[in-house]
């Protein structure tokens, strides 16, 4: 089955993108053939930049989103919103990729499952 999660919400402040991406590593668990693609809207961009410093103890986004890549998964940064907050590709994490509304609706129109966080 294949599953697409659109994450809007900035990594830290909310947990919607931690959210997001638990489920979306904990998919593959349970279905071994499931196709995970996460696409980072907005805020949420700033999910895949490289190097993010957290306290100890607290979640890091940056593990979650390797995490992701790690099992095979897609993550996709929209560059309108990468572009808007002055996120740059080579901020970003190895594996993750800029991409368009043209190729975030190709995978809607592909895909078993979305789910927006």
């Amino acid at each position: 089955m294949k599953h697409l999660f659109i994450l809007n919400d900035p990594p830290y402040g909310t947990e919607r993108s931690y959210n997001g991406l638990r489920l979306a590593l904990a998919l593959p668990k349970q279905d071994p053939v499931a196709q995970i693609t996460v696409f980072l809207m907005a805020d949420a961009v700033a999910c895949a930049k490289q190097d993010q410093k957290t306290p100890d103890g607290y979640y890091n986004i940056e593990r979650m989103v390797k995490g992701v890549l790690a099992a095979k998964g897609e993550v996709v940064l929209c560059g309108t919103c990468m572009d808007a907050r002055g996120v740059g590709d080579n901020e970003i994490i190895a594996g993750a990729r800029r991409g368009t509304m043209a190729i975030l609706a190709a995978a809607t129109a592909v895909t078993d499952q979305v789910l927006i966080f």
